[in-house]
C-alpha cells in the first residue's frame, strides 16, 4: 500500500475547512513554525530548497575534499568558484581594492564619450547603468535571436518605489538615501559629500523611473516590442553614440534593435543634454558598489544586508556564507555544478515516472480545452495544436554547456571572488553574442537541475522541471498518486497553463508573439480574466494592502488551470488503474485538495510582504492555496461547502478559465 504522505499532525482539523481551507490544511504547523532569522519567508518551497542546498553543499565539499576533479574540469571550476567566495580572510583584506580600477576610469568622467567607454566596460562585467542590452529569441520569429535594448539598473527593485507619493514610500526613500550614503563611505567618502551624493543619486534614478512602465504595463509582451533600425535608435537618442558603444560586442551594423522602453531612452536622452556629470559619476559609482557588495569584504556586504535584507525584507541575520556563495554558484555555473547534484541525487527512474506524469496532465488539458464552452472551434483547433507541439524537459538538460573557455582563479593564481564573478558574467554574455546569426538552440536550459522551481517558455513553447522540485512535499516516489497529482502534478499544470495566460496566450505553437484567437474568443477570455483579477483584488493580507489582482494574474491563471487540470488528470488515472480506498478517513479528492493546501503553507515577514506584492507577480502563499480551489465545483463536494461557508462563490461569480 502507498504511504500517506501527507503529515496529519500539521493540520488543524478543530477548522471547518470550507471556512479556512489554509488553516484546517496547516494550521498546526503555522502555529508551532517560526520563521528562521535569515529568512524572509518560511514555507514548503523554502524548505525543500534549504534540503537541496544543503545536498548540493554536500557533493560540492566532497569534490573539494577528494580533489577528483582538476581545475580545467567543468566541476572543478564551480568547486574553486566555490572557495573564492567562502575565502573571507582573502576578501576582507582586499576591501574595496577590486573595484579601484573601474571607479578610477569613473573618477576621470568629463564627457559623453567618456560615459560610452565606461558603458563598454561595465557591460561586459554585468552592469548596466543608464542603458543596458542582452540577446534572446525575438518575439515574433523564435526560429532567430535579437538585441533587445532595455532599461537601467537602479537601487530601488520598482518603479513605485521612486514615485508613490504615500508617507510609506517617502519614508522609505529616505532611508534608501541614508543607506547609500553609509555605503559610499567606504569609498572614502566623508559623511557630508556622501550624503549630497546620495541625494543626487535619488533624483536621477528618480527622473528615470518615472519614465519606466507600470509593472501592469509590463505584463502586455507588444508593449516591450518596437523594433528600430540603427538610424531610428540614434535619432531616439542622438547625444548617444550608439556605434562606438556597439561596435565592441559586434553589433555596430545590427540592422534592426529591439527597444522595450521606447519612453525611457527619450528620458535618458534628456539626461545626456542636461549634462550632469556629476550626478552621472555618483550613480555609476553606486551602481558599481551596489552590484559589487556581495563580492568584496564582510563588513560591505553587511552594510548592503542592513537596507536590502532587514529594512526591505524584515531578516534578522543573513543566511549562512555557504549557502549566499552556493546561489552565486548556481546564478553563473548552474550546471557545472548541476552534473555533480544529478550524479549524487537524481536517478534515472525518477525521470520516467514524471514524464509518465506530465503526459497524463497534457492528455487531461487537451480534454478540457476540447470541452469549453466559451471558445469557439476555430481558436480550440489551434489551442490544442499549440499544447501538441509542447516540449517537456525534465530533470537535467540532455547537453551539457561546455564552460572549457571560462577562465576561473584562486586568489593563490592572483584571482578573487569578484573577478571570477565578473568573468562569469564575460563568459555568459560571449555566449549569447555568439549566438547571433545561428537558430535557435532549443536544447538550452535557463534553470540548474539543483534549483527547486519551474518554468515555461513561451518562445520556445517549452515546460522545464529541473530535478530538485521532483522531491517531497511536490513529489513522493512511494506516495498515493492523489498526494502526487495535487503537488507536482498541479505544478505541471500550472506551467502548462502559463502557455494559455495573459502573456502566454498571446504566443503561437512556434513561440511568436502571433495572435491566434478570434477577436470573440478572446474578448471572452479577458472577461473571465477580470473576474479572477477582481476575486484576487479583494485578498488583504495586511490591513490596507491588497493583492494586485492584474499584476500576479498570470500565476493565478496558472494556479486555476494547474489545479483543474491536474484533479482532470487524476480522475483519469483513477478511470485507467482504479479507485483507491481512502487513507487516514480521507477520499482521493479530499487528499488531492489537502496536497494542493500543504505545497503552499507559508509564514512571511510584514516587510516581505509588502515587497512581494510591489514587486512579485506571484500572489503570496495563502492565497495560492484557496484561490482556486473557490472556484472548483468539485472542492466544494470534497469538502460539503455551502451558501453558509466562507469560501462559497456564487456560480456567477466562480472563474473557470481552462
Amino acid at each position: 500500500m502507498p504511504k500517506p504522505a501527507l503529515d496529519l499532525t500539521l493540520m488543524d482539523t478543530t477548522v471547518n475547512p470550507a471556512d479556512d481551507f489554509f488553516r484546517y490544511v496547516n494550521g498546526k504547523w503555522l502555529d508551532q513554525t517560526e520563521i528562521p532569522s535569515d529568512r524572509e519567508r518560511w514555507g514548503s518551497f523554502d524548505e525543500l530548497r534549504k534540503n537541496t542546498d544543503t545536498n548540493t553543499l554536500k557533493v560540492l565539499e566532497s569534490a573539494i575534499a577528494s580533489k577528483k576533479y582538476g581545475p580545467e574540469t567543468d566541476q572543478g571550476k564551480a568547486a574553486l568558484f566555490y572557495q573564492t567566495g567562502m575565502d573571507v580572510l582573502h576578501l576582507n583584506a582586499e576591501g574595496i581594492n577590486p573595484i579601484r580600477p573601474l571607479l578610477a576610469k569613473v573618477d576621470g568622467l568629463r564627457t559623453i564619450e567618456d560615459l560610452v567607454a565606461i558603458l563598454i566596460e561595465l557591460k561586459w562585467s554585468g552592469s548596466g547603468p543608464f542603458v543596458d542590452f542582452g540577446v534572446s529569441p525575438d518575439l515574433k520569429n523564435s526560429t532567430i535571436y535579437a538585441v533587445n535594448v532595455g532599461t537601467a539598473d537602479l537601487g530601488l527593485p520598482e518603479r513605485d518605489y521612486y514615485t508613490k507619493s504615500d508617507s510609506t514610500s517617502e519614508a522609505l526613500r529616505m532611508a534608501y538615501v541614508d543607506h547609500v550614503a553609509k555605503m559610499l563611505g567606504f569609498l572614502g567618502q566623508s559623511p557630508d559629500h556622501a550624503q549630497a551624493a546620495a541625494r543626487r543619486i535619488l533624483v536621477l534614478e528618480s527622473e528615470m523611473a518615472e519614465s519606466l512602465m507600470t509593472k501592469e504595463e509590463r505584463r502586455n509582451p507588444y508593449s516591450g516590442y518596437n523594433p528600430m533600425s540603427m538610424d531610428e535608435l540614434v535619432s531616439l537618442v542622438p547625444s548617444f553614440n550608439w556605434s562606438t558603444y556597439f561596435t565592441p560586442f559586434g553589433l555596430a551594423d545590427r540592422e534592426t534593435i529591439i527597444v522595450s522602453q521606447p519612453e525611457f531612452l527619450k528620458r535618458f536622452e534628456i539626461l545626456l543634454q542636461e549634462n550632469q556629470v556629476e550626478s552621472w559619476k555618483d550613480y555609476i559609482r553606486w551602481t558599481i558598489l551596489n552590484g559589487s557588495s556581495a563580492f568584496l569584504g564582510e563588513e560591505i556586504e553587511s552594510a548592503n544586508f542592513a537596507f536590502y535584507g532587514k529594512t526591505m525584507r524584515g531578516l534578522e541575520t543573513m543566511r549562512p556564507r555557504e549557502e549566499r556563495i552556493l546561489g552565486v554558484v548556481n546564478g553563473t555555473l548552474g550546471e557545472a555544478l548541476g552534473k555533480l547534484y544529478v550524479d549524487a541525487y537524481f536517478p534515472p527512474q525518477a525521470k520516467q515516472k514524471a514524464v509518465d506524469m506530465v503526459q497524463n496532465i497534457l492528455e487531461a488539458f487537451d480534454d478540457r480545452i476540447r470541452a469549453l464552452d466559451w471558445m469557439s472551434d476555430t481558436t480550440k483547433e489551434k489551442a490544442i495544436k499549440k499544447l501538441g507541439t509542447f516540449t517537456v524537459k525534465i530533470g537535467y538538460p540532455d547537453k551539457w554547456k561546455d564552460y572549457s573557455q571560462l577562465q576561473v582563479k584562486g586568489y593563490d593564481n592572483g584571482g578573487s571572488y569578484l573577478n571570477n564573478v565578473i568573468q562569469a558574467n564575460k563568459w555568459n554574455f560571449k555566449e549569447d553574442l555568439e549566438k547571433l546569426n545561428k537558430q535557435v538552440d532549443r536544447s538550452e536550459w535557463f534553470m540548474p537541475p539543483q534549483v527547486v522551481n519551474a518554468y515555461y517558455n513561451p518562445l520556445y513553447n517549452e515546460i522545464v522541471f529541473p530535478a530538485a522540485i521532483l522531491q517531497p512535499p511536490f513529489y513522493h516516489f512511494q506516495a498515493d498518486d492523489a498526494v502526487n497529482f495535487g503537488g507536482i502534478g498541479a505544478v505541471i499544470g500550472h506551467e502548462i497553463s502559463h502557455g494559455f495566460d495573459d502573456q502566454g496566450s498571446q504566443f503561437d505553437e512556434a513561440g511568436n508573439l502571433n495572435n491566434w484567437w478570434t477577436d470573440g474568443d478572446r474578448e471572452r477570455f479577458v472577461a473571465r480574466n477580470r473576474k479572477l483579477i477582481d476575486q484576487f483584488n479583494a485578498y488583504e493580507p495586511l490591513p490596507g494592502l491588497t493583492v494586485n489582482g492584474e499584476f500576479t494574474l498570470g500565476e493565478n491563471i496558472g494556479d486555476l488551470g494547474g489545479v483543474n487540470v491536474a484533479y482532470s488528470g487524476l480522475q483519469k488515472y483513477y478511470t485507467k488503474h482504479g479507485r483507491p480506498d481512502p487513507i487516514d478517513g480521507f477520499t482521493g479528492e479530499q487528499r488531492f485538495f489537502l496536497s494542493w493546501g500543504t505545497i503552499w503553507r507559508t509564514k512571511i515577514r510584514d516587510e516581505a510582504l509588502k515587497t512581494q506584492i510591489a514587486t512579485d507577480s506571484h500572489s503570496p502563499g495563502q492565497y495560492r492555496a484557496i484561490g482556486p480551489l473557490v472556484n472548483m465545483k468539485e472542492f466544494y463536494t470534497a469538502f460539503q461547502v455551502s451558501e453558509k461557508n466562507a469560501l462559497y462563490r456564487s456560480d456567477e461569480t466562480r472563474v473557470k478559465i481552462w
